[in-house]
């Protein structure tokens, strides 16, 4: 059953779509897609819920689609920030093209898209109106990793076991403390850089008053150390950001 889990899941950061036929009425494509994901994460700060985000991942015929929306709360300045994102990729997992926008506090836009073999970032923001345009030297394989949008770590998450784990005898294999490197880029830093990811084994940690055995997954670059855990459907349960104390819990 577990080996029947991960495969839906690997199927899906491999983004192999079944083959169907190019002309497809639209209630064809609808019963051709298929919500892989979704619900919502709360976003911690030493203790106190500063966010949620909302999110859905949904594979179709072309690819797939993850749809995030985040809000923060309690902001003691009475701040309200609204930010969405739609992340498009190919059947082979590789950028179709990224769209992110600010509706508050400031209105702002941005998207990545492919230039021949590489993307290209264009934002506006409220003090710049006109649209700014940046390439970067990154393959359509690289993975976007925003600010705010946990949701993408999931999918990180998924390509890194599609790369890393196996099946043998019906049994989910994946190397302890074995590093995988991947391009990221995060389009609000307007900066890429590599992560390191590696399986950490099992682990029991105390969820929401009862204890839990999950997967613990460590992502790793120059700046911080990411720890994520998964439940045994290979599902986003928590993250622990341990440099600015950030908790990011399912809800």
């Amino acid at each position: 059953m577990l080996a029947q889990r991960l495969a839906t899941f690997l199927i899906l950061t491999l983004l192999a779509c079944v083959a169907a036929s190019a002309v497809a009425d639209q209630k064809e494509k609808e019963a051709a897609d298929q919500a892989v994901d979704s619900g919502s994460f709360g976003i911690f700060m030493n203790g106190h819920r500063v966010g949620t985000e909302t999110f859905s991942i949904t594979q179709e015929r072309n690819g797939s689609v993850i749809k995030s929306e985040f809000k923060t709360e309690n902001d003691p300045k009475g701040v309200v920030s609204d930010l969405s994102s739609e992340l498009q990729l190919t059947t082979a997992g590789e950028i179709r093209r990224y769209d992110w926008k600010q509706t508050s506090p400031e209105q702002a836009t941005s998207s990545v898209l492919p230039n021949d073999q590489l993307l290209t970032q264009k934002w506006t923001t409220a003090t710049q109106p006109k649209t700014q345009e940046q390439p970067y030297l990154l393959p359509l394989s690289t993975s976007i990793l925003d600010d705010y949008f946990f949701v993408h770590r999931e999918v990180l998450v998924w390509k890194f076991l599609a790369a890393s784990c196996k099946q043998e005898k019906g049994v989910v294999q994946c190397p302890v403390k074995q590093r995988a490197q991947f391009t990221t880029l995060d389009p609000s830093q307007h900066a890429s850089s590599p992560i390191f990811a590696q399986y950490l084994g099992r682990d029991k940690i105390s969820f929401k008053g009862s204890d839990r055995e999950l997967n613990k997954i460590e992502f790793k670059n120059d700046a911080e150390t990411w720890l994520l855990w998964l439940d045994d459907q290979f599902k986003l349960v928590r993250i622990w950001i341990d440099g600015d104390r950030t908790e990011v819990v399912r809800d």
